[in-house]
Order: structure tokens, then C-alpha cells, then sequence
């Protein structure tokens, strides 16, 4: 059994978002406690991480309140390293194929989530005159990656994990119309993505994705639609 395990994390953040899903496939036992990104604990850097981010986790270690991170527990950060720390620990979960191949394309889907579709997003969501059809364009290589059926490599696996969290906050954002884009191209965007048969494959797999406990379990869709409220509420677009 694996040695005690606190997540540092936060609900609105996608990264933290990963490993709450590798967790929860991996039904592991864990503490968390929820950082506030705006007002963050002074001990936080000094004894998590340094870089002050969100996700970290607290590994092995005497048992202590989630406040008083031992300094003989290990401290791990950074959302990729994080959901293969979770996959090794657990590998009976099966979080990544034991084949090699199937391995190296798991972690070829997560490079291109971070590389192609969040770069996209970003720039559409969170930058004034984003470029909608570079997030299409991202979406369709994603897509590209999947086989006929089932998640990123066949069955479940991290890579879903990598790729879920961003696809579920880009929903709300444009379900909202919550963005840097001209107001009411959120809702039309979104409805090329769900509908146009161009993404059909993409649809499958986001109601596949989308359906798993894991999934259900640990998205707080109304806290993710307040928290981009507040982003957006100063911005005057077009």
C-alpha cells in the first residue's frame, strides 16, 4: 500500500483538476486541502512547493494535518509528473497501458494537449481577438490522435486526464459566453463543437469522458461558470 498522500490543489484549476481525476480512477485514499490562488498560505511555498503553484502533493511522512506539511514527506508538483506519480503508485488502477507503445502514445496525447489544444484555448478564451478558428483547428489534431472508439489510447488512462479538465472549463466558458472573444461568438462556438459533424469523433469522446464518476465526482461546473464570472466581469469586449 502506498505510503499517505495530500493534494495541495484547487477546484477552478485545470492542472489540479488532473490529478483530482487520476485520484479518484485510482479510488486512492489521499488528504487535500484547497489552496485559495488569490490569498495562498504563507507556509505554502516554503514547505510544498516553491514555485507557489497548484497541484503538489505531500508523499510519505509522519500523518499530519494537511496545514503542517512535514518536512520528512516528499513534495512533488507539476501536473504531468503528478498523474504518472499516480499511475506508478497504483498500477493495478491501470492509469497507463503496460505496453510500451501504447505508453509513448499516452504520453504523445498529453504533449499535444499542452502544445496544440491549450495554446489554442488560451489564446481564444483568455486574450482579447483569440482566434476561433486556431481552437477548431487544435481541436480537429487532438481528434486526429484518438482511436475509432474509447478514450486517447483505448481504455481509460492519464491521457484522458491530461486533455479532460480543458475541454470541460472551455465548455463553460463558451456555454457562458465568458471570454476575450466578441460577446455571443461563445455560444456559436460552442455549438460548432457539439453539433457540426466535422468534431463528431470529438463529441463521442467528450460524452464518454465527460460520464465517468471520476469525471462527475470532482467537477464543480457552477464554481468553474463563477470563477471565469469574476475573470471576465472588467473586461469590455465588442
Amino acid at each position: 500500500m502506498p505510503d499517505s498522500i495530500t493534494l495541495y490543489t484547487a477546484k477552478i484549476c485545470p492542472y489540479a483538476h488532473r490529478v483530482e481525476l487520476a485520484l479518484a480512477e485510482a479510488k486512492a485514499d489521499f488528504k487535500r486541502f484547497d489552496v485559495d490562488l488569490k490569498n495562498k498560505p504563507e507556509w505554502y511555498a516554503p514547505k510544498v512547493n516553491p514555485a507557489s503553484k497548484v497541484p503538489a502533493i505531500a508523499y510519505g511522512g509522519p500523518d499530519v494535518p494537511p496545514d503542517q506539511p512535514s518536512p520528512e514527506s516528499i513534495k512533488i508538483a507539476e501536473s504531468l509528473v503528478l498523474i504518472e506519480f499516480v499511475a506508478d503508485l497504483f498500477p493495478s488502477a491501470n492509469l497507463l497501458p503496460t505496453d510500451p507503445v501504447l505508453r509513448a502514445k499516452a504520453r504523445f496525447f498529453y504533449d499535444a494537449v499542452g502544445n496544440k489544444f491549450n495554446s489554442a484555448y488560451f489564446n481564444y478564451v483568455l486574450k482579447p481577438g483569440g482566434s476561433q478558428e486556431a481552437l477548431f483547428k487544435a481541436t480537429e489534431d487532438l481528434q486526429a490522435l484518438l482511436p475509432p472508439t474509447g478514450f486517447a489510447v483505448g481504455e481509460w488512462s492519464i491521457a484522458d486526464a491530461a486533455w479532460t479538465p480543458f475541454i470541460a472549463r472551455l465548455f463553460v466558458a463558451l456555454e457562458n459566453d465568458l471570454g476575450g472573444y466578441t460577446v455571443g461568438e461563445g455560444p456559436k462556438s460552442l455549438q460548432v463543437l457539439l453539433n457540426d459533424t466535422r468534431f463528431a469523433r470529438f463529441q463521442q469522446y467528450w460524452k464518454d469522458v465527460s460520464a465517468r464518476t471520476s469525471f462527475t465526482s470532482t467537477f464543480d461546473k457552477q464554481l468553474i461558470k463563477e470563477g471565469l464570472s469574476k475573470r471576465f466581469a472588467d473586461i469590455q469586449r465588442a
